[in-house]
């Protein structure tokens, strides 16, 4: 997998994108990294620079391949930051490298998939479902402008999907989807931020409180005037949270 690296100090902070995204998806957190650190962003099996994978996007081998990279990355503690289905991979790679992880930063994430994400991954059915909705610029269009109360005014939820490859947009749609039950991880026990947007989907705000479930100790943070893209919307507020040396 590709990653780019910003900074070079010893705080290691590992950004890992949404199933729409690559590397660029935390160029906005990059002005507010402290000097003493240093933010690798990742690239996808199949997004940015790094090679599509053969055969399914499988979410379990990808953390794999994410916990052999974050161990060899030097410098301590290493914080994962995950974005959206970012964050899920961010948790399966947490559970491999436990000890090797100083704190999880979750972003929007989902604890499950809802049934609008979900019903892409029925077959036929939901391959035309996701051409429908991301794979044309009218259905785009419509999409965002249905969407607008999950974003600020001039953010668009659906701009990323403009330049992506569909079908492998929509293999890892569906290797999301097998994500554990978010009980699984009931004994994952390191630091825990939670941020979400205030007007982000009702799903991800109940996310929040499933996780919280999960983990007691984790810190939730409701971001002000943020929908589903806080790094874009309220980045000043995720950076103090992302970068919080003293969490």
């Amino acid at each position: 997998m590709n990653i780019e690296r910003f900074g070079n100090g010893p705080h290691v902070y590992v950004g890992i994108h949404g199933w729409a995204g690559n590397h660029r998806t935390f160029a906005p957190l990059v002005p507010y990294l402290p000097v003493n650190a240093a933010f690798y962003c990742v690239d996808l099996p199949g997004y940015g620079k790094s090679p599509a994978p053969n055969g399914e996007w499988n979410i379990d081998s990808i953390a794999t391949q994410l916990a052999e990279q974050v161990a060899q990355l030097h410098g301590r503690p290493v914080t994962l930051v995950g974005y959206c289905g970012g964050g899920n991979l961010a948790i399966l790679t947490a559970a491999q490298l436990e000890h090797g992880i100083g704190r999880l930063v979750l972003i929007d994430p989902f604890a499950y998939m809802p049934l609008y994400f979900r019903i892409f991954t029925w077959g036929e059915f939901g391959r035309h479902a996701y051409t429908t909705t991301f794979a044309s610029p009218m259905g785009r269009w419509f999409t965002n402008a249905a969407l607008r109360k999950k974003r600020s005014g001039k953010t668009s939820l659906t701009q990323a999907f403009e330049k992506v490859d569909h079908e492998l947009t929509l293999r890892a749609i569906r290797g999301f989807a097998r994500f554990p039950s978010y009980t699984t991880f009931r004994d994952l026990h390191i630091p825990v931020d939670l941020a979400y947007g205030a007007h982000s989907f009702k799903a991800v705000k109940r996310s929040a409180e499933l996780w919280r479930n999960v983990w007691p100790h984790a810190r939730l943070h409701e971001l002000i005037g943020a929908g589903h893209s806080p790094i874009v919307e309220a980045t000043a507020q995720l950076s103090k949270i992302v970068f919080d040396v003293n969490a």
